[in-house]
């Protein structure tokens, strides 16, 4: 079993890689407008995907994506390239006219999977993050902590996500348009991030 300082450690790398409080307005412009049972499902949903993944890298790890000849440079670069394409929407104003327009409840309406379970919570860092820890962890007992943990911290994303109405009822609809505009920029900035670290590890591998 690893130790206690191994333990914390990893939690506040895990934590401060997924982000769970910089993940809640994200998750509250990315579902604007819709209602609170919709969220629920959405960030259960979302939730459930990335835990599935983050489980799946930390007891497989690189292998899964050499299975299928992926390097971890190529998953940051397809992951940026696809959180660049969410940011441009956020930017104009397209996800809110394509709700205006057709039903809520329509499947490419829903952000669960993409882009809120992979790759905002489950992305190229914490699977990058959870692959290293297990190797530096490795048995059975090292596995089980950093799967516990890597719940631990779903939770929290969860729970941040449960502050999406309120924190909409607090900024009003021109609050969260202007939120929408500055978070677009922030995750088109993010997204050219993971494709530049993509590149770096690519050239300088």
């Amino acid at each position: 079993m690893p130790d206690s300082a191994f333990l914390i450690t990893a939690f506040v790398t895990l934590f401060v890689v997924v982000d769970p409080i910089g993940l809640a307005p994200l998750f509250a412009a990315l579902t604007q407008g819709m209602s609170t049972g919709r969220r629920r499902r959405i960030a259960l949903t979302a939730c459930a995907v990335a835990m599935g993944i983050l489980v799946l890298f930390t007891l497989l790890g690189e292998a899964v994506l050499g299975f299928v000849g992926i390097s971890m440079p190529a998953f940051r670069i397809a992951g940026g390239l696809l959180l660049f394409l969410t940011a441009l929407e956020m930017l104009f104003e397209r996800r809110s006219k394509r709700r205006e327009d057709r039903n809520e409840d329509e499947v490419f309406n829903d952000p669960s999977v993409f882009p809120l379970g992979i790759p905002l919570i489950a992305g190229p860092g914490s699977i990058a993050t959870v692959i290293l820890l297990a190797g530096e962890a490795p048995g059975w007992p090292g596995t089980a902590s950093i799967i516990g943990l890597s719940f631990a911290v779903v939770c929290l994303v969860f729970a941040m996500f449960s502050t999406a109405g309120p924190m909409e009822r607090l900024l009003g609809r021109t609050g969260i348009n202007v939120v929408t505009r500055v978070l677009g920029m922030l995750l088109a900035a993010l997204s050219v991030q993971f494709v530049l670290d993509g590149l770096s590890a690519y050239w300088g591998g």
